[in-house]
């Protein structure tokens, strides 16, 4: 199965394709790989990159579009221009090609990437940037999440029993915790986490993104609304 994987929820715009083979039985678990990838670190051109990086991956592999099976996007938590922009071209590529679109949190895809360097047991705190400087912020175990996603300062974030962080690098340095090498959600990642989804061919809910607070757009308005009195 050819799936897309697309993230915006961070200052990365991903694209790539991954190939999904279903289980060969329990000692076999289903196999995911990445054929093709694009990431660009730039927060101000998600909406000018993406749909480029797609087709950069489609030419890099000569596959075509009528071959893709599904889309996986990443919902968030993120800032409001970045998730819109990613959610917009996922769905197109769905309404086009006639093909399901499943929704997944980013933060989840972090801690599916960085969970083959934890140890049994062990809890991972995953952050990202939420500007204003605040964080992004969910805690894992064992492969599940515990608590979050949610969004605060690094001082007011309560890491429970974490002893082990991901995400991004201008924040990680926040907690006193061992950082693994992992900042942002990969193709591999977000299409593990929908991989049961994907492989019973369950039809997707629709896709909510995570904001988890209002716009900065709309902050910004009460702030002059305020200020003039009106």
């Amino acid at each position: 199965m050819l799936v897309l994987a697309v993230d915006t929820a961070t200052p990365a715009v991903t694209a790539g394709l991954v190939e999904l083979e279903p289980a060969a039985g329990a000692a076999h678990p289903a196999q995911v790989r990445t054929i093709a990838t694009r990431v660009r670190v730039d927060a101000r051109a998600h909406a000018e990159v993406l749909t480029p990086q797609i087709l950069e991956c489609l030419t890099e592999t000569g596959r075509s579009r009528s071959e893709l099976a599904a889309v996986v996007c990443g919902v968030g938590p993120g800032p409001f221009t970045g998730l819109r922009v990613g959610m917009a071209t996922a769905a197109a590529f769905g309404d086009a090609l006639g093909i399901p679109v499943y929704g997944v949190c980013s933060l989840d895809a972090i801690a599916a990437d960085a969970a083959a360097d934890l140890a049994e047991g062990a809890e991972l705190l995953i952050v990202t940037d939420a500007r204003r400087r605040e964080v992004y912020w969910a805690r894992y175990r064992d492969g599940a999440r515990i608590a979050g996603p949610d969004v605060s300062k690094p001082t007011d974030l309560d890491f429970g029993q974490a002893t082990v962080i991901a995400g991004s690098a201008s924040h990680v340095d926040f907690f006193d915790l061992p950082v693994l090498p992992v900042e942002t959600p990969s193709p591999a990642g977000l299409v593990h986490i929908a991989t049961p989804e994907l492989l019973s061919y369950a039809v997707p809910e629709p896709m909510v993104p995570l904001y988890l607070r209002r716009p900065d757009a709309v902050e910004n308005s009460y702030r002059t609304l305020d200020r003039t009195g009106a």
